[in-house]
């Protein structure tokens, strides 16, 4: 895709902003959970904020997020706080999900915000769900799933996109495609690497999108979701974008070449789309300076919080957790 010919100056800024308390917060939480302050598994977003900036300006309050376990971009740009978001990292009941859901696990009803999902692929049926339920009351609104390239060798992503093109869901589905599942290189899991030819083997309208350019994810997300909601059924994006760190904490990243990490770099959406807005819309360095610094300062106040935050008292530990009844079991 070509670029747009105009940047807008306060839009751009504001994307901008957005990109940076991302990476801010992942550096910090990489700290973090070095240090012993969150636990369990942590992955990280850094290098594919672009993709959670970008999709989200095309979407509403009413409209519904269902995102995979790298979702703290996603919850950030959503407009879930940065305050509560940490406080869930580190297990403390401030947390958005009360502590319950951890890294893996984000969940926020006040944004519509479902999840953070560990299943690869489990969050595709929840969105067939969702959508079907605006669908069958009428309400105007779109659900967007976020997924990586590894869930589309799940036998949920043949099933999600059969019924959703099916019944005509207003689902936009969002792959993430950096490339590897885990640990494994596209090549070696996909026998069609062409992943928006899967979508279009259920008639459904796909597009691939450069997801290191947030404009470019900007202007496709808008034209999606336009199409989605004016009744024409699905739609299909391929976010063609990389993660600059490991799989997770615990990830030797022995699967790929250092200079192929490198190389992406290069393409980093921050540094790129902060060059131009510096040629396109009159941002200076010290803009820049002071934007990374009031991100900076919001991932500081949020880990103040969540290490201010209490734990959850021992004896409300089982509240919400569901228990069938033996006559339940024994019927099963």
């Amino acid at each position: 895709m070509s670029e747009p010919a105009v940047v807008d100056p306060q839009h751009g800024r504001h994307l901008l902003a957005e990109m940076l308390r991302i990476r801010r917060f992942e550096e910090r939480c990489a700290e973090l959970y070095s240090a012993g302050h969150i636990r369990g598994f942590l992955h990280l977003y850094i290098g594919e904020e672009a993709v959670a900036v970008g999709a989200m300006q095309a979407l509403t309050p009413d409209d519904a997020i269902v995102a995979t376990y790298r979702e703290h971009g996603h919850a950030l740009a959503r407009g879930i706080p940065a305050t509560a978001l940490m406080a869930e990292m580190f297990g403390k009941q401030e947390g958005c999900s009360r502590g319950r859901g951890g890294s893996m696990h984000v969940f926020d009803a006040a944004t519509r915000f479902y999840g953070g999902n560990a299943i690869v692929g489990g969050g595709l049926p929840v969105a067939v769900g969702l959508a079907l339920a605006d669908r069958m009351s009428n309400r105007p609104r779109v659900t967007a799933c976020f997924f990586g390239d590894g869930a589309v060798a799940e036998g949920e992503f043949h099933e999600s996109l059969n019924l959703a093109a099916l019944w005509r869901l207003p689902v936009l589905f969002l792959c993430e495609n950096n490339l590897y599942a885990m640990g494994t290189r596209i090549e070696r899991a996909l026998a069609e690497t062409d992943i928006v030819m899967k979508a279009r083997s259920y008639r459904i309208p796909a597009d691939v999108v450069d997801g290191m350019d947030v404009l470019a994810v900007e202007d496709a997300a808008r034209r999606a979701v336009a199409a989605v909601r004016r009744g024409d059924g699905p739609m299909f994006l391929e976010l063609q974008t990389y993660r600059f760190r490991a799989h997770s904490m615990f990830d030797a990243e022995l699967y790929r070449d250092k200079a192929e990490v490198e190389q992406w770099k290069q393409r980093d959406p921050i540094a790129i789309f902060a060059a131009r807005l510096t040629r396109e819309a009159g941002l200076t360095a010290g803009e820049y300076q002071e934007i990374d610094a009031h991100a900076l300062r919001e991932v500081q106040e949020a880990v103040a919080f969540a290490e201010a935050g209490t734990w959850e008292p021992v004896d409300e530990l089982t509240t919400d957790v569901y228990t069938p009844r033996m006559e339940e079991v024994r019927h099963a």
